[in-house]
């Protein structure tokens, strides 16, 4: 339809009327002997015509949304973890004893390779799958946690030397500190934790506020740090150690961020 066909103007009135009706609603005068007809033909092709394509939306681009991550998978994180979650299942079988897995359980001497192997072993897995699970729960679904938000934030490199680095620290704080034994994740999670919060308050201040909920947080890392008081294999050495490591490699790599 033409845009001058769009209404008719009534003779007796001058009212704009739709050029559908014979007469006009606003005096009852005769605007035309019939209604004009359709071209059913020209609708029935509108309507059986071809839809148009919905857009699709491209891959989520590094830095393209503040606080929304990218399409990275934190394959790092999952694999460390998976480590952990071995070396439960060993030590459940009741076949190996934890320094065997490099536990420590004393001064190590020359064996520095356990601060490294520590953090990974869990002892109080045994006499069953089950033993004393909670320290083993909390610290390994903490680290999935901030090493999966570390991994999308910078890749899997920086979240793996992280994750390494921060329980090796921890394991040597807590072995000069002489709290002992030294096992488990408890350092790890919470320099994983300490790295990513770090770098979310200096991008705060460089003004990319990202909105996150600290309050959680802070809750995890509470729940953390009183770990020990519930668990003699947390050790509070480990925990401390390895978040003054998580939050200065979370202060190095924050102004390096994609």
């Amino acid at each position: 339809m033409s845009e001058q066909d769009l209404f008719v103007v009534c003779k007796n009135c001058s009212a704009e009327v739709s050029p559908y009706v014979t007469e006009c609603p606003y005096c009852g005068q005769r605007v035309r002997k019939r209604a004009p007809k359709l071209d059913k033909r020209a609708r029935r092709r509108e309507r059986h015509g071809r839809r148009p394509s919905v857009p699709k939306l491209g891959r989520l681009r590094r830095g393209e949304m503040p606080g929304i991550a990218a399409d990275v998978r934190p394959y790092a994180t999952g694999s460390l973890l998976l480590l952990s979650l071995a070396s439960i299942v060993v030590m459940a079988t009741g076949k190996v004893v934890p320094d065997d897995l490099g536990a420590i359980s004393g001064p190590v001497g020359s064996e520095w390779w356990r601060f490294f192997a520590t953090p990974f072993v869990f002892p109080n897995a045994a006499p069953s799958l089950f033993a004393h699970a909670g320290y083993a729960f909390v610290t390994i679904v903490a680290a999935a946690i901030f090493g999966m938000l570390l991994e999308r934030r910078f890749g899997p490199i920086v979240a793996a030397i992280t994750f390494i680095l921060c329980g090796a620290a921890g394991a040597a704080v807590s072995t000069a500190a002489s709290v002992f034994p030294t096992v488990g994740l408890n350092g790890v999670a919470l320099g994983l934790l300490a790295a990513w919060f770090v770098d979310d308050q200096l991008a705060r201040r460089r003004g990319d506020d990202r909105e996150n909920d600290l309050l959680a947080v802070a809750v995890a890392a509470g729940l953390l740090l009183l770990l020990p008081l519930a668990d003699s294999n947390a050790s509070w050495a480990a925990g401390l150690g390895g978040a003054a490591t998580g939050a200065i490699i979370g202060a190095i790599v924050s102004p390096f961020r994609p």
